[in-house]
């Protein structure tokens, strides 16, 4: 154990919001990583938002080419990863312009100077050097040569070439910010360990230099005291520091657990959602079998085939993905087989910006396919609920025999948050319609009273024989039929299977004032954002403004209109250019409804939603 002894004086503060920004191959997402990962293991609650660019290595010192890491850690309550910067590690110029008008008037940004050459500062479109020129006089800048002070702390290390020394930089700005933030080194060190255990060089190497930047903090005068930030009250339990992707795989695992079936993952790789195939090959010892496809269509095709055979199936897309998946979704819905698609949404349309965050594939989720092809949609709104509802997406799937799609997003599946640990026999029971022991009176497509399901018969079942495929069935038999009024029946039972999903899904309740003068409505992965400028505009005095936030888009919450019309007014948050603001109005008539909308990759700040609803109330 590493105990900190610091000389100077130690203030306690509620909480801090940190972004680390550099070129993309300069760790910042590492070094974002290993500072989040030691403040939760001090108990602080936590919040993340990795932000990098879409090019695997773009341009060196490029604009464009910045990748960024930020961490908001509290004493209280934390659900974003915050707005306004307390500090800036900038490891560029490029770094530096695009991110300074984040940082507070007077609080720290740390520069490494040996990056402010004549070319970097060109490359970042500088016409003067802003260290020299007065723009910065409003921050407490902090220069430090820290390529050099790298190169020197590793000058008797033998055997290292010249990029793995410049490449260890980041380490020493992670120790100086260890120091100022009052945080231990040993995690990060058994870290090294572990990762690099075949490369002792390396261990020793990123140690030294962490240790370097922890104690140069130290012995600085612009650093005149460190910072503590105690740990979080929060319900009792064993956490885990989860991002969003892997808690969606790890969801799906137990509901593959808790409803005794094998999990099928047929996926093709695409961005943000390829950390859940990542994450779910590394568990073939609970019975996954994850197959790389070579394509979309495959994709989903095989897990249709998997689905048929008997086990919980999955696919993992994003918007492009998920327009490739259209036909075969249909297919699907006609055979009215489970499958869970998990669509991790990006900013589109297109290849858009395929590192950035969006809400803009919910009208896609809704109606993307052919015909009248409804599916269940329901959206997870945090890093650590995407556990749930990935298993709440497979429960329903099982239970009501239909796809069903998970909407996540950039934001929330790369974002990291505390996830309190469960055990899967504290979970709801997952029931499925398979059928085992034939009777002379079974068929195909017999429903169950209540949910309106069909058995779930397995090829190869002595008995159950039946045909599947895209063409229409009879009602009863599964046979193709080509007459009309069944077309309509079918077609009316498979909507109204969908609805009665409404029989099994939790009302919509409201935060902060259950009626009053405006309610403040959400989905997805905006909760966070949403519920932390209402919960700020509420401590500001205005005690009649509620929020609402929807995680079951398809169908919505019984109550649901019963809720809208205790506002007077509705403002509907959403990261695109408005769409469930338009399922509300196709549902509920005569509401007084407003939209924000925001469609820059980024999530919403405090600050311009709580202008938005002090221009409502006026």
């Amino acid at each position: 154990m590493i105990t900190i002894k610091n000389k100077k004086p130690v203030e306690v503060l509620e909480g801090v919001v940190i972004r680390f920004v550099g070129d993309s191959g300069d760790g910042m997402q590492l070094t974002g990583t290993q500072f989040s990962d030691t403040s939760a293991m001090f108990g602080n609650d936590i919040s993340t938002f990795p932000n990098y660019p879409a090019e695997i290595r773009a341009p060196q010192g490029s604009l464009y080419g910045v990748s960024g890491f930020q961490v908001h850690i509290g004493s209280m309550e934390v659900s974003t990863p915050g707005d306004d910067l307390d500090l800036l590690v900038a490891m560029n110029p490029a770094g530096l312009k695009t991110n300074l008008y984040a940082v507070k008037p007077g609080h720290t940004i740390i520069v490494d100077t040996n990056s402010f050459t004549k070319k970097n500062l060109e490359k970042a479109q500088y016409e003067a050097n802003p260290l020299e020129d007065g723009s910065l006089d409003n921050y407490r800048v902090i220069e430090v040569s820290m390529t050099s002070l790298t190169k020197e702390a590793l000058k008797d290390v033998a055997g290292l070439d010249n990029k793995s020394i410049t490449r260890s930089k980041n380490m020493f700005a992670l120790g100086m910010v260890y120091w100022m933030y009052h945080r231990e080194k040993n995690h990060t060190i058994e870290f090294f360990n572990k990762k690099f255990k075949k490369k002792p060089l390396i261990i020793e190497a990123n140690t030294k230099v962490l240790n370097a930047g922890y104690f140069f903090a130290e012995t600085l005068e612009l650093i005149p005291n460190s910072y503590t930030i105690s740990p979080a009250k929060m319900e009792k339990g064993t956490y885990r520091i989860i991002m969003g992707n892997a808690a969606t795989a790890w969801g799906l695992l137990a509901a593959a657990e808790k409803s005794g079936l094998e999990l099928f993952l047929g996926s093709y790789p695409i961005t943000p959602a390829t950390d859940i195939l990542h994450e779910l090959v590394k568990h073939k010892h609970f019975g996954v079998k994850a197959f790389q496809a070579e394509d979309e269509i495959a994709g989903i095709s095989s897990a249709i085939g998997a689905s048929f055979a008997g086990d919980l199936a999955v696919t993992t897309t994003s918007g492009p993905g998920l327009a490739l998946k259209g036909e075969a979704l249909g297919l699907a819905m006609m055979i009215e087989l489970p499958l869970v698609v998990v669509n991790v949404q990006r900013g589109g349309p297109s290849t858009g910006l395929p590192t950035k965050t969006e809400q803009s594939d919910l009208m896609q989720a809704m109606y993307g396919r052919n015909g009248e092809s409804p599916v269940v949609v329901i959206a997870a709104s945090t890093p650590a609920n995407c556990f749930n509802y990935a298993f709440e997406a497979a429960k329903l799937a099982l239970e009501h025999m239909t796809p069903v799609i998970l909407l996540t997003d950039g934001y929330i599946a790369n974002g990291s948050a505390p996830w309190k640990i469960i055990s899967v026999k504290d979970m709801p029971e997952i029931k499925n319609n398979k059928v085992t022991e034939y009777s002379e009176n079974w068929h195909p497509y017999t429903r169950h009273k209540d949910t309106l399901a069909r058995d779930w018969a397995v090829p190869g079942t002595p008995g159950f024989e039946h045909r599947v495929g895209g063409l229409e069935k009879d009602s009863i038999t599964g046979n193709v039929s080509y007459v009309p009024e069944n077309h309509e029946k079918m077609t009316q039972l498979r909507a109204e299977k969908i609805k009665r999903v409404q029989n099994y899904i939790p009302n919509l309740e409201t935060e902060f004032a259950s009626e009053g003068d405006l309610l403040v409505v959400g989905w997805g992965g905006t909760y966070g954002s949403l519920h932390s400028a209402v919960k700020q505009f509420n401590g500001e005095g205005h005690k009649n403004v509620g929020f609402a936030h929807f995680n079951y888009i398809n169908p919505l919450p019984k109550n649901t209109e019963e809720v809208l019309r205790k506002f007077k007014k509705i403002i509907v948050c959403e990261l695109n250019s408005g769409q469930f603001i338009n399922i509300l109005k196709m549902n509920f008539n005569n509401l007084d409804i407003y939209q924000h909308n925001k469609v820059q990759g980024l999530p919403f700040s405090n600050g311009e939603l709580i202008d938005q609803f002090k221009k409502l109330l006026k």
